[in-house]
């Protein structure tokens, strides 16, 4: 490259591959080295016979096309940079994070920040699997900052200029984008919509986003050297309104209110009151579920189900009946195919099992892989307060001192739950 040196340049810029050079990298075998570093020796065992399979495929899209929608945070953003030098990636960048920089992705900090495709760790394995069953993809990657019903508009206009033959695969937040999109216009020409673990009912994990005491937040914060978890709730995540938009359903809370701001702890980080207004109608004007919809929902991993006023700001249920980010029952829709699976939200777009569930879903409209049921746990319920969650990833992490495979780990694992969810560790409820 020449000319000077562009500020910010970070190893993960120059690392960053699309998914077109990545799978052709993984069916052909070269770089070999650069793919390990990237993706790790064991991703890279299980997506090259993948990458292999289609790239001898006779035919590409043979049963139509899927739109890919990632969750939220599971598109990468940054800025454009001048050729020759590589984009500015900023989400995810962990060095940029650590420099403090993960304030730039304030709505109102940076207007030109740009999408740069879905994060390869989360959604290339599923891509692959369904481009082998005779599918071709497109990954709608998008920015999961915005409002989701501006987002269903720019997903309608998209479905409009594809036309017939598609089909929507959506994950986490992309469930909700899909049905914002589907209220504005109830015939676009979908055939199905496959959901993984879509909040479709909300989601708690937003609340302790703006609480300042969400688990990615906080493994942020750890490796931020500017700013604590609470300063990233209060600067970033709380002029999200993708964030507000994801809050449960009013009514699905017996007690509270969420988007009423007297509902909230008076302590600092709180949520922003027009932005709770804005959103409070959301849920309630999305579409709901027709013969298209199939749901999957995650079962069996600890996850905030429950949330209650207490001594010491919000105090958040704890149980078995999620995926770890959404509730069970939050995560399915009257009216469309429900099935359940013992799976991690993060996941569920990368399991296998799932993946040949989705292919079955796609071309028959019905698979008996999964479960139709499910039966809520048996472990004990255990609750845990804002205070007590604020003492959990403090530690600072020199980003600097990790290894590749640490670095690697720590990035796929930022929404490990912490130790206070465990049954037999959490105060009862």
């Amino acid at each position: 490259m020449s000319g000077a040196e562009p500020p910010n340049l970070s190893g993960y810029d120059r690392a960053r591959r699309s998914d077109d050079e990545l799978i052709a990298w993984l069916a052909s075998g070269a770089h070999p080295r650069e793919l390990a570093q990237y993706l790790s020796e064991a991703e890279c065992r299980v997506l090259m016979p993948l990458a292999r399979a289609v790239a001898n495929l006779p035919e590409a899209g043979a049963r139509g096309t899927v739109l890919l929608l990632p969750g939220i945070m599971g598109t990468q953003l940054g800025l454009a940079r001048n050729a020759p030098w590589p984009h500015d990636l900023l989400w995810v960048d962990a060095v940029d994070i650590s420099a403090g920089r993960l304030t730039e992705l304030r709505l109102s900090a940076n207007a030109e920040l740009r999408t740069l495709g879905g994060i390869s760790y989360s959604y290339l394995a599923l891509q692959l699997r369904l481009r082998a069953a005779g599918f071709a993809i497109t990954v709608w990657d998008y920015d999961w900052r915005q409002s989701l019903r501006s987002l269903g508009q720019s997903l309608a206009q998209c479905i409009r200029g594809i036309g017939s033959s598609l089909s929507i695969v959506a994950h986490s937040m992309g469930g909700l984008v899909t049905r914002a999109a589907l209220a504005l216009d109830a015939g676009l020409p979908l055939q199905r919509v496959v959901t993984l673990g879509a909040p479709h009912l909300g989601t708690l994990g937003v609340v302790q986003a703006l609480r300042g005491t969400y688990p990615t937040v906080r493994r942020l914060a750890a490796i931020d050297e500017l700013h604590s978890a609470e300063q990233l709730a209060q600067l970033v995540f709380s002029g999200f309104p993708s964030i507000y938009e994801m809050l449960p359903v009013r009514g699905t809370l017996s007690d509270i209110d969420l988007f009423d701001a007297t509902a909230w702890p008076a302590a600092d980080p709180r949520p922003d009151a027009q932005q709770l207004q804005a959103a409070s109608g959301f849920q309630h004007a999305v579409a709901g579920a027709d013969a298209r919809f199939h749901c999957i929902a995650g079962i069996g991993q600890r996850t905030v189900t429950g949330l209650a006023s207490g001594p010491e700001g919000f105090e958040y249920h704890i149980s078995s009946d999620g995926d770890g980010t959404v509730p069970t029952p939050w995560a399915t829709l009257t009216g469309a195919s429900n099935y359940f699976v013992n799976c991690e939200h993060s996941e569920l777009p990368r399991s296998e099992a799932i993946a040949s569930a989705v292919v079955e879903l796609l071309i028959d409209g019905r698979t008996a892989r999964l479960p139709r049921s499910w039966r809520a746990s048996a472990e004990r319920v255990v609750r845990v307060s804002d205070a007590e969650l604020r003492n959990t990833y403090n530690a600072r992490v020199d980003w600097r001192m990790l290894s590749a495979d640490e670095r690697r780990s720590y990035l796929n694992r930022l929404n490990q739950a912490p130790p206070q969810y465990s049954a037999a560790a959490g105060r009862p409820l």
